[in-house]
């Protein structure tokens, strides 16, 4: 038994970061499915570990850093909310929205389902669904938690998160076939430098960069420490209480709450770029400490059962993208692209619906509104339905048995 203790850990959660982008800069599959540096090279370390384990070997870490570093990743979620930016999207944001919240009840209903079909425990369907698809690591991994602790689940955090990561390589694998298939239903506008809208500068090119500097890096992270030290009195407050959250809900709201409430009073306009640095460090080294600890061998028997739940929810997640958002969104080029973000975000991450309409735009033309629509959607508000469609769900009688 090899035990690391918190700076042990901390030291092979920064080689585990500094491993994936090893990994993702010279492995071109890695690369071409946007798969994040914490998870190609945490997962590399855990089968290493899985390997050592058939030699009695076996290697222990210091989780203790876990759990600050994912509230404080959703604190930053909340202070990068920008509510008045609303009024940009308008109407096509709440239809979006409204195909965006139907996804998130198929796939729970898919992933119960099945789960139940198979002879799994129901909350193993919630899992495989919403919580992992569309949350993502971050959000897999907060209710793999709460799922342990509440629910007696075992492995819960192991099968969020190999199963957010099944999700991830298939969002960005399913997202250009999508586009592609639809397109060929669609007139495609011309692009040519006179006739293509601009794309969102802030994504790419904005006007201008304000430095980061020490100050401004202190008052970043006060902020967030604001946000995790009132999230969690307000967590305490509501325990036990039929408004209970998960502590990280009730982070992300606080942060949401702080900065609206400051750029409205004019007292302070929160730095975003900063924000999403710390932000970025905080999911990166929480990733890295999550995976590089995952226990692959508590997940074998669990391994077939769960790969045919996920398989369905792609093939679901494919077919509601052709069959509804596309639809929905006005059956046009603009909503094609949109599709292939929504397999972007519907099954694996924001940053991968991103690189799903990229892709598609540089072979045929830029969409303006795909690029305002599915970055405000998928970024905040998929975090704030989904937290509601799961609590939902766990309020069914069906789950007051478990």
């Amino acid at each position: 038994m090899i035990e690391l203790d918190f700076y042990g850990t901390l030291v092979a959660a920064s080689l585990v970061l500094l491993l994936g982008r090893g990994l993702v800069t010279r492995v071109g599959f890695l690369r071409s499915y946007n798969i994040p540096e914490p998870v190609a090279g945490g997962l590399v370390v855990a089968l290493l570990l899985l390997i050592l384990r058939t030699f009695d070997i076996e290697v222990r870490f210091d989780t203790s850093l876990q759990t600050p570093l994912m509230l404080a990743f959703f604190a930053t979620i909340g202070l990068s909310a920008d509510l008045a930016s609303l009024k940009k999207g308008g109407r096509i944001v709440g239809i979006f929205l409204l195909a965006v919240i139907g996804l998130l009840v198929v796939q729970n209903a898919m992933g119960i389902g099945l789960a139940t079909l198979l002879g799994l425990d129901p909350l193993m369907g919630l899992l495989t669904g919403s919580i992992t698809l569309a949350g993502g690591h971050g959000t897999g991994a907060a209710w793999g938690a709460v799922f342990s602790e509440k629910y007696g689940l075992a492995s819960a955090s192991e099968l969020a998160l190999a199963s957010a990561t099944f999700g991830l390589v298939l969002g960005g694998l399913i997202g250009g076939p999508v586009a592609r298939l639809l397109i060929k239903r669609v007139q495609v506008p011309g692009c040519s430098p006179q006739q293509a809208p601009r794309l969102p500068r802030g994504f790419e090119q904005p006007n201008k960069e304000r430095s980061i500097t020490p100050f401004s890096f202190v008052e970043t992270l006060a902020l967030i420490a604001v946000s995790l030290l009132v999230g969690n009195l307000l967590n305490g407050l509501l325990h036990g209480t039929a408004f209970e959250l998960p502590t990280f809900v009730c982070v992300l709201f606080v942060g949401v709450v702080l900065r609206n409430s400051l750029s409205a009073l004019g007292l302070y306009q929160v730095f975003e770029r900063e924000v999403s640095v710390l932000g970025n460090v905080s999911l990166s080294l929480f990733l890295a400490i999550a995976l590089m600890s995952l226990k692959l061998w508590d997940l074998a028997a669990l391994a077939l059962p769960i790969f045919i739940i996920l398989a369905v929810q792609a093939l679901v997640m494919a077919l509601f993208a052709i069959f509804v958002t596309f639809r929905v969104m006005g059956s046009n080029y603009d909503a094609a692209v949109l599709a292939a973000g929504h397999c972007g975000f519907g099954l694996g991450a924001t940053p991968t619906a991103i690189a799903n309409m990229q892709a598609v735009t540089q072979r045929y033309g830029p969409s303006q509104i795909a690029f305002l629509v599915v970055p405000m959607v998928g970024a905040f508000f998929i975090d704030i339905v989904n937290v509601i469609v799961i609590k939902l769900y766990l309020a069914l009688p069906f789950f007051a048995a478990v």
